[in-house]
């Protein structure tokens, strides 16, 4: 990619990532109500706007002694490290920054987002924001390892780091055909590190929100539409790791990566809906005694199919 293109890229990606993570807010305001048996309709489809017009104005809490730069960069980081992870991914066949190691990087960003949460958390000086922080740290304790294996699973398939490559040699037969445990436990890691339907824990209203809970106006923005975001990314990069990519008759190949996108967002947000909150030591013990286990042995079938 030329240094005009990237730079183009670079501007544009954090403004599609926002709409895909507006796409997502949209559906799970619209399941929401379908969940709740109200009618779905057109102002459901823009209550996510309304609630960031809202925070925008509403007045920020304050606590004692809180750190407000760890505190404030903990919640802007969300974003940042969704934006980072998303660079990797081919939006058709090109992503916005084509990296021989792009499935370590996007693994490397989301490691970022254990600090992020935790900082935020931390910084407020609460308990119950201290709480919920330390619950993410153990439920990311939980899902990292299977989610690791995962991603190495489809790499070992295409033979390469290369989120292009990965793509790529999917030609003829998906990775989700003949590798459905690992696409299960990436999607599974997904709602972990978004903390998100059975996995928001970190967030639970047992603990008055956990991260959430001191958070208010434009800091409580911030945080949610890092959360999304990173709905949004994870939903991305499964298309080249899993679902071929921008393969598909007739139409380009970014509207295939986009329609796949949307479908695999829909979902994880639907999940929200669909299953109840597991407590985090629960999460625990079915990430190391089954997750765990079952995409080892993806992984194993996979080596010996390449061998």
């Amino acid at each position: 990619m030329s240094d005009g293109l990237l730079l183009w890229g670079a501007l544009l990606l954090p403004f599609g990532l926002l709409l895909v993570a507006a796409a997502a807010a949209s559906m799970s305001a619209a399941l929401g109500d379908a969940a709740a048996g109200r009618p779905v309709t057109g102002l459901t489809l823009v209550q996510p706007v309304q609630e960031a017009a809202r925070l925008l104005v509403v007045r920020r809490r304050r606590t004692v002694h809180p750190d407000a730069l760890l505190w404030r960069v903990g919640g802007g980081t969300l974003f940042l490290t969704a934006v980072l992870a998303a660079a990797v991914v081919p939006i058709g066949q090109t992503p916005v920054v084509r990296s021989e190691v792009g499935v370590v990087w996007f693994n490397a960003a989301e490691t970022l987002l254990w600090a992020a949460l935790w900082l935020t958390g931390w910084g407020a000086n609460s308990a119950l924001g201290l709480v919920g922080g330390y619950r993410f740290l153990a439920q990311a304790l939980a899902y990292e390892l299977p989610m690791m294996l995962a991603l190495i699973t489809a790499a070992l398939g295409a033979g390469s780091l290369d989120v292009v490559q990965v793509a790529a040699a999917q030609d003829g037969l998906w990775f989700v055909v003949w590798m459905p445990v690992a696409f299960a436990v990436f999607l599974i890691a997904a709602l972990g590190f978004s903390f998100w339907g059975p996995f928001s824990h970190p967030v639970g209203a047992d603990a008055a929100g956990g991260v959430l809970a001191e958070l208010s106006g434009v800091d409580r923005l911030v945080v949610l539409i890092g959360r999304y975001a990173w709905l949004a990314a994870a939903a991305g990069m499964s298309v080249p790791l899993f679902l071929g990519g921008g393969a598909g008759p007739l139409l380009p190949s970014w509207l295939w990566w986009l329609a796949k996108t949307l479908a695999v967002l829909a979902l994880l947000v639907w999940a929200r809906w669909r299953w109840p909150v597991v407590r985090v030591d629960r999460f625990e013990e079915i990430a190391w005694v089954v997750l765990l286990p079952a995409v080892l042995l993806q992984t194993l079938v996979v080596s010996l199919v390449v061998i």
